[in-house]
């Protein structure tokens, strides 16, 4: 399709925020196109007013953050008749059903691989914390006097076998850090890569047992889903080599809490880093930050300055793209194109 030009108002809204004020700034570069700000704080009848009419959504990523009404799924998708693309301001969909977006002729957009050298480098952050006890002797020292250096003796990471699940735009990034600037014998497991792929993003292909079995470091780099659910369980757990160390910087839910906490409790793993939660943030009093060998921090790895611009940046971009009539680079429903084309020529001509 041919970039469209007419004067015919695309309307965007988004909920009190972007993921940076960029993406208002490279949407106003079309004309056409108006944004609208919606509050949480406003009536539902304002709030779907403005979305019965809208064009385009600018949806928070995370679940925690959004009242589930507004989620994109079916329910809400039949009240937003004129709807063409729901775009997530992160790489996560969890706001976003995608078959009903499907179904429904609307196109969806991620921003993958804006946050990833921040996630990347957050995860790595605690892979070294937790190896050199960082955590636990910061607790110690700001508690009582006096220490015992032996007590809180950590380890190197270099030369250790780190297995990461999920080689996508973080995964990758991880397995370039952890093999160029620690030596580590990088294991991956992901079912939805080539054999091929393996090699080219700077991992070794790995069944899920003998990741589990052999890793030293178990690292978190997929999305959830209904199939990622519990995926790391009182079983997988269990598998794990004795003494790992279990990070999760993808999303909540993928482990199960009570399962980690019994691993760690019982001295089966060393330790966890634990960016994400089942129930963000977590209550103060949650098991897991009773234990002094696990280090969390609030989903808060890829909420860095630069990786914030970027995915803004990205955001932008694609929603001019897409009411320009061009097909944008992280569309996640490609078989829902020449729908929008049909919808599009409709509503804007062409």
């Amino acid at each position: 399709m041919s970039e469209v030009e007419n004067n015919a108002e695309k309307r965007i809204v988004y909920f009190e925020k972007f993921a940076h004020p960029v993406t208002a700034e490279v949407l106003a570069r079309d004309p056409s196109i108006s944004v609208q700000r919606l509050e949480l704080g406003s009536t539902d009848a304002e709030n779907w007013q403005a979305l019965s009419g809208a064009h385009g959504y600018q949806i928070r990523a995370t679940r925690d953050e959004l009242p589930d009404q507004f989620f994109a799924h079916g329910e809400f998708l039949g009240r937003c008749p004129n709807m063409l693309v729901v775009s997530s301001m992160g790489s996560g969909t969890d706001t976003i059903d995608l078959a009903d977006c499907t179904k429904a002729g609307v196109l969806v957009v991620n921003q993958a691989g804006g946050n990833a050298e921040a996630v990347a480098e957050h995860a790595l952050a605690l892979m070294l914390s937790l190896s050199k006890r960082v955590g636990e002797t910061d607790q110690y020292m700001r508690a009582q006097d006096g220490i015992e250096r032996n007590a809180f003796m950590g380890r190197n990471i270099h030369g250790k076998t780190v297995g990461i699940i999920g080689l996508g735009h973080v995964g990758r990034r991880v397995a370039a850090l952890c093999g160029t600037l620690f030596s580590m014998r990088v294991l991956a497991f992901d079912p939805y890569l080539e054999d091929g792929d393996f090699a080219e993003r700077g991992a070794i292909k790995a069944s899920w047992d003998d990741l589990l079995a052999t890793a030293d470091y178990i690292t978190v780099h997929c999305p959830r889903t209904a199939e990622t659910e519990d995926f790391l369980n009182h079983k997988s757990f269990n598998q794990m080599k004795p003494g790992a160390i279990f990070i999760n910087t993808a999303r909540g839910g993928i482990h199960d809490e009570a399962a980690l906490f019994a691993a760690l409790d019982s001295g089966h793993l060393a330790a966890a880093g634990l960016d994400v939660w089942a129930v963000e943030p977590p209550a103060s009093d949650h098991p897991l930050l009773s234990l002094s060998n696990v280090l969390a921090s609030p989903h808060t790895a890829g909420v860095t300055h630069e990786s914030r611009h970027l995915m803004g940046t990205y955001a932008g971009e694609q929603l001019l793209q897409i009411f320009a009539g061009r097909r944008p680079p992280r569309l996640l429903n490609p078989e829902v194109w020449p729908v929008f084309e049909e919808k599009y020529k409709k509503l804007f001509g062409g």
